[in-house]
């Protein structure tokens, strides 16, 4: 079967150039997608911290990037290959794949496909682009680039949906809230009666809050020095809430204060900040705790190898361990049956052609997620 549309198309697209460059409105050129491959057109997107450190070139800098990896839209063409969608379809595009065939994918270790990696450098699986720019080159961020009206997506990186929940809500379960409730859910497996502490409460942290809650959590600790955030944290299930600017204490002192003088069973830490990291190991019990790390920022990180070697573990991860096209579709029906409130999250809505301005958004005080309309 060929594409069901074989032609380029031109339209708008948030484009980064460089690292501390403002993001710029650009007409770009999509391509007809090709073998195992669909393209979207774009219906909303939203905003994540991840594409703060695309735009400034982590962890490749490919340049000039298309910006975005969250978002919803619907199929607009369809290339050879692919069954399960037609044109129409609403659909999530995410940055994680899933084959089910690879040794990952078979078995319930870890959420990254061997055979769909997840993609850096800016391309697609045949290590080339859908989008330029006046002939030029344009890189994809992740497998997808959201911020533009149509984007080519391999199929294996996409999950249908169906059009019960808000657009909003599906945009925001395909990165940010999904990767931290993902974490208490997948990664750490949270159980009935443990305490949590969660560093940051933005979006991942927030879904780590609620991912924690529905383990059965009885003591979950939001840690910001927002304190803007401490209602949303309540709102997802929130129990305490830690001011560090309020206190002369270090955070870890002040997490054990609240877990009997023990530390807490598990901690998420959702910054990046290399400060905190160290922070969330102490923070949790000695011989039992488990760290997981969410948040990315500085790659060379000083950590307290005593705080490990006294049987903590120390456990990164990517979309929170879940797996797209098995273990999403389990938080969208949470969020369909009303068990997940996303719209808790949102606390600005924007154009498209306003998005060059997204990441000012991110620094106001009341700010959580960002959706934008395409």
């Amino acid at each position: 079967m060929s594409t069901t549309n074989s032609k380029p198309i031109t339209c708008k697209g948030i484009v980064s150039w460089g690292k501390d460059e403002e993001l710029k409105v650009e007409e770009i050129q999509v391509e007809p997608p090709t073998s195992f491959e669909v393209r979207l057109k774009m219906l909303y997107a939203s905003v994540c911290h991840s594409d703060i450190l695309f735009a400034s070139g982590f962890p490749i800098p490919s340049f000039p990037r298309v910006m975005g990896h969250e978002g919803v839209g619907v199929v607009e063409s369809i290339g050879e290959g692919v069954s399960g969608l037609r044109e129409g379809d609403l659909v999530i595009p995410t940055y994680i794949g899933e084959c089910k065939t690879c040794d990952n994918c078979m078995l319930d270790k870890t959420n990254l496909c061997l055979k769909y990696p997840l993609s850096y450098n800016g391309l697609m699986v045949d290590g080339t682009s859908r989008m330029s720019i006046g002939g030029q080159t344009a890189y994809h961020a992740f497998t997808c680039s959201t911020w533009c009206q149509y984007t080519v997506i391999n199929v294996n990186f996409v999950l249908k949906i169906d059009p019960q929940v808000p657009l909003s809500d599906a945009s925001f379960l395909s990165c940010g809230f999904s990767t931290g409730y993902g974490a208490a859910w997948k990664e750490a497996n949270v159980e009935n009666g443990s305490s949590v502490a969660v560093f940051g409460l933005g979006a991942v942290g927030l879904g780590a809050i609620n991912g924690a809650k529905s383990g059965g959590a009885n003591r979950i600790i939001g840690i910001d020095n927002n304190p803007r955030k401490e209602a949303k944290g309540r709102a997802f299930g929130m129990t305490d809430f830690i001011n560090p600017d309020e206190s002369d204490k270090s955070i870890q002192e002040l997490v054990r204060e609240l877990s009997l003088g023990m530390g807490v069973d598990y901690s998420f830490e959702c910054t990046g900040v290399p400060l905190l990291i160290n922070e969330a190991i102490q923070s949790t019990k000695p011989g039992a705790g488990k760290i997981i790390q969410i948040g990315a920022g500085e790659m060379n990180v000083s950590i307290n190898m005593l705080g490990i070697l006294m049987g903590r573990t120390l456990k990164g991860s990517v979309f929170g361990g879940l797996k797209a096209r098995s273990d999403l579709p389990i938080i969208y029906e949470k969020s369909k049956n009303k068990e997940i409130q996303l719209d808790e999250l949102l606390t600005h809505e924007i154009k498209l052609e306003d998005a060059t301005k997204a990441f000012e958004l991110t620094k106001q005080p009341d700010c959580v997620k960002i959706l934008i309309n395409i």
